[in-house]
């Protein structure tokens, strides 16, 4: 009850109503931290293995602050081991996606043993970037190029948005980062005559953070570009926190996501080979 939102106050009135004697919220708070042991010991158990690729991804939640309702944001993250299979790595609650809670999950992630990590995946949310430098400074970033679809997408008219998705693809059809390159110039060329100035300012601007994954293996490409590996838990994350709207407090936010992750990550998803990383040391 308490991980679907509801308050201990609450659950001290239902349990008098089921049962004809309450639950105080001392006895709720003590069965809380027992159902969450296993769960906070899952979610900052060592890392001993190496994760030559990283998805980071953050998730809005509402959750009740200070008498009002206010956006939470739990950060995740999933590598993909030395044996090609993905993991949940790391989830935590942040404000905000800002530099401050991102550098302060990805410290944790690298006190806990996080290492061999060569490419992070992410959407480029605020401060992402910066403390991936900072905290991970021998790893490449890749700009998730869905996203960067959907950021040019956004200034363009809808009726013309199928023509430009098709241009965008191409981009990254390209069997080389050069002809990539070069495929982007093209594209922001075709908008510009187009009168679609700000979309081609923002191709401009953002496609070679994007080829980032030219550097790995050919056999790579399409799984790391994007974060389509992150997508699938999220989809899992919303369909469960949907219906409980908003969250007492942002540590129920964090353990009802935490339990989730913990389920889909030994269910089937975590057992199938992702990648054949073998390929990175040819």
């Amino acid at each position: 009850m308490y991980l679907a939102g509801v308050s201990t106050r609450r659950i001290e009135d239902v349990s008098e109503i089921l049962w004809g004697s309450s639950v105080s919220a001392a006895t709720v708070s003590n069965l809380n931290e027992r159902a969450f042991e296993a769960v906070e010991a899952w979610r900052n158990r060592p890392l001993e293995r190496a994760y030559p690729y990283v998805y980071v991804d953050g998730i809005y939640l509402k959750r009740s602050w200070g008498g009002s309702y206010e956006n939470v944001a739990v950060m995740v993250a999933i590598g993909v081991n030395d044996d090609g299979y993905r993991e949940v790595i790391g989830a935590a609650e942040g404000f905000t996606e800002s530099s401050e809670c991102w550098r302060e999950f990805l410290s944790r992630l690298r006190s806990r043993g996080l290492r061999g990590v060569r490419m992070f995946t992410g959407d480029k949310a605020a401060g992402m970037v910066g403390s991936i430098a900072e905290v991970f400074p021998e790893a490449a970033y890749q700009r998730c190029t869905v996203h960067f679809y959907r950021n040019v997408l956004a200034r363009v008219p809808k009726t013309r948005r199928p023509r430009v998705a098709a241009m965008l693809k191409a981009i990254h059809a390209m069997e080389s980062p050069e002809a990539a390159e070069a495929k982007a110039l093209e594209v922001a060329s075709e908008l510009e005559k187009s009168k679609l100035r700000e979309a081609a300012m923002v191709v401009r601007d953002g496609c070679a953070e994007t080829l980032t994954y030219a550097r790995f293996p050919r056999e790579h490409w399409r799984r790391i570009r994007t974060n389509n590996a992150i997508e699938r838990l999220n989809r899992e994350i919303r369909r469960r926190t949907r219906v409980v709207g908003t969250f007492p407090d942002g540590r129920s936010a964090l353990m009802l996501v935490t339990a989730r992750l913990k389920y889909v990550a030994e269910s089937s998803w975590g057992s199938r080979r992702y990648l054949d990383v073998t390929l990175l040391d040819e």
